[in-house]
């Protein structure tokens, strides 16, 4: 899969001082690793020797034994690898704490620490007294020494290194070397651990990784340092554009090996789209000091299986989380909608059809107007059943109208509708296209001519997963005068109901909201089967809205190509959905896509919510004549 890199973290068994076994153990580790496919792998500070030697680092013997056990690790290294190792290293008459890079069976660099703690400086230098870069002799082998290098891999993964506390400082190390290109930051750390160490170490890796749109590495020291008077607690967590990919479980560990992959793309993508990022490091200057090492291995050939892909990208995993954006979400709808009528009057007129989509522009309705102090009937739902309405929906949408108390209206568009079909020539028999439009259009008509009627807007309910797929009638849904749910997707829709419900916070209408929460996704245009229940239901024709909502995700949010989208989905849906089903829906989503980007370039106006938006005001922006042929050929030579 492109752009995925597979790394380790690894906190060896150690004994202080005891650099032969320290070797073997890391050894043993970089054999696993290898075989598990890891193109990087982090060790943690002084990690050849532990950092908790104190004033045997001034040992000749000890320092000795540390060049040479450098020397033969790095033959262990095969060239499809970089591994980096903490370790003390004498230069030019001062002791650096280094981290020490080694790929193809050779120390290609070495990186000393910047900042220094007080304990530190009795027996290290910081980087600033290298006044350039300095060039090691170890054995056979001759490196740069320096703060500012740079590792670019064959397949042009930049990786930058700092240890420790420079992650700690105003200006870490790590943001100018991702400000100089680094895609990837390795951090070598040794800190002890506190109380509250753990919690404060995992945010200042996620913050770091959002800033610099990095994926960031940490591999600290670990619970087999000496423990005379601190515990080291052995974290390794990685992180990715701010988002955690892989944490050790123990707060205080050790002899483990954390693999991971990370994948690249995302923040590559992000990186390219963000002026501010690019701009900075012309601004700062921050290139003039940089110099890279170039290393003949490609990084990024990872399968992916370690990947941490999400069926429902839109919709945190964890329900304390998930529930927290989903009220935040409803807030911003509240306030949004609170504000236009506030500009336009304070009265708005709804579709209500007892399904999802309504509901939750109904609940936003009725908060915005309790946000005004409005009453609550200057809210006219209006529900208007026609062929296709269950007794079901019907009731629930009744329900929910009066439990709410707004003002509730029911108008048959059956006759309406049947009419119109004769006015041109159209047969009820015939359930085509025409049959299902000339419904939803005679469903906006009312609406909008009620809101003439009553001196107000028309509420559009209509979702991101319908827009995307053009899941509506021109001119029909498709209109209204605000669109109150334009950027949030189906399959998140569902959870903020739920977590209303779960607040409490519409309590006299729960019931009702647990009904219309389990009722199949449908637009109700073709009449109910012999006994009543909804025959046409959206995912049947159209398809699974889990799956269009990924894709529609990587698509727009990351901007992938078709087989890295059909991979990861393939990962995702393992074994809900098979391969050629993922490549069936995928083909047509394709295709909906492009084809119905008329109807975005023409949307009402809505708020946007998250980083997926289609209209073309504030999001997506994409000509309606545009060919989908490069895509569909991609998705036709996809092996399913």
């Amino acid at each position: 899969m492109t752009d995925i890199l597979r790394a380790g973290l690894c906190v060896p068994a150690l004994r202080v001082a005891d650099v032969s076994f320290n070797a073997e153990k890391m050894e043993q580790r970089i054999t696993e690793a290898r075989e598990k496919g890891a193109a990087l792998l982090v060790f943690p500070e002084l990690s050849l020797t532990g950092c908790t030697c104190g004033d045997l680092f001034e040992s000749d013997l000890l320092l000795s034994r540390t060049e040479e056990a450098l020397c033969a690790l790095a033959t262990a290294v095969p060239e499809t690898m970089l591994v980096t190792v903490g370790a003390p290293l004498s230069i030019d008459g001062r002791l650096f704490n280094c981290a020490v890079i080694l790929s193809g069976g050779k120390i290609v660099g070495a990186v000393p620490k910047t900042f220094l703690t007080t304990e530190e400086r009795r027996h290290f230098s910081p980087a600033c007294t290298l006044q350039k870069t300095a060039l090691k002799s170890l054995g056979c082998f001759t490196f740069p020494v320096d703060a500012h290098l740079l590792f670019k891999t064959k397949d042009g993964t930049v990786i930058g290194i700092e240890l420790g506390d420079d992650l700690s400082a105003p200006l870490p190390p790590s943001t100018l070397l991702a400000m100089a290109g680094a895609e990837v930051i390795l951090n070598l750390s040794g800190a002890h651990e506190v109380a509250t160490g753990r919690e404060k170490r995992r945010r200042a890796v996620l913050e770091q990784s959002a800033r610099g749109k990095c994926a960031y590495l940490l591999s600290n020291a670990g619970k087999d340092e000496s423990t005379a008077d601190l515990i080291f607690p052995g974290h390794g967590l990685a992180a990715l554009g701010g988002r955690l990919e892989a944490e050790n479980e123990k707060t205080v560990e050790g002899d483990y090996l954390l693999t991971v992959d990370l994948d690249l793309g995302k923040i590559r993508h992000d990186r390219r789209h963000d002026r501010i990022f690019r701009e900075c490091a012309g601004g700062y200057g921050v290139c003039d000091n940089v110099e890279t090492v170039n290393l003949p291995f490609a990084s990024t050939t990872s399968d992916g299986a370690l990947l941490k892909v999400g069926r429902l990208p839109f919709v945190p995993d964890r329900k304390e989380e998930r529930n927290a954006r989903c009220t935040d979400i409803f807030e911003m709808q509240v306030s949004a909608l609170a504000r236009r009528l506030g500009v336009v009057g304070g009265k708005l007129t709804i579709g209500i059809s007892g399904g999802l989509d309504s509901t939750l522009a109904l609940l936003v309705a009725v908060c915005a107007m309790d946000r005004l102090g409005l009453s609550r009937e200057n809210v006219t739902a209006v529900t208007m059943p026609c062929f296709g309405t269950s007794d079901a929906t019907l009731q629930n949408a009744w329900a929910l109208m009066r439990g709410l108390g707004v003002t509730a209206m029911e108008i048959s568009i059956r006759d309406a509708v049947l009419g119109h079909f004769k006015d041109i020539g159209h047969d009820a028999s015939d359930y085509s296209v025409t049959y299902e439009n000339c419904q939803a259009r005679e469903r906006t008509q009312v609406l909008m001519d009620l809101a003439n009627k009553r001196g107000g807007i028309v509420l559009g309910t209509g979702d991101l997963s319908e827009m995307a797929l053009g899941w509506c009638t021109y001119n029909g849904d498709h209109m209204s005068m605000y669109g109150i749910n334009c950027d949030i997707p189906k399959t998140l829709i569902r959870f903020i109901i739920e977590a209303l419900v779960e607040n409490g916070t519409f309590a006299p209408v729960s019931e009702v909201l647990h009904r219309i929460i389990d009722t199949p996704i449908s637009p109700e245009l073709l009449p109910p089967d012999a006994k009543g229940v909804i025959a046409q239901r959206t995912e049947d024709i159209v398809g699974p809205y889990a799956l269009h909502d990924f894709f529609l995700f990587y698509t727009v949010r990351y901007a992938y190509r078709p087989q890295k989208i059909f991979d990861l989905a393939a990962l995702a849906f393992d074994p809900i959905f098979d391969k050629a089903t993922i490549k069936k829906w995928l083909t047509i989503f394709t295709k909906r896509f492009f084809t119905q980007q008329f109807k975005r370039n023409c949307v009402p106006d809505g708020i946007k919510i998250g980083t997926v938006a289609l209209s073309p005001r504030g999001g997506w922006q994409m000509p309606s004549d545009a060919y989908a042929a490069e895509w569909l050929r991609e998705i036709e030579n996809i092996e399913a």
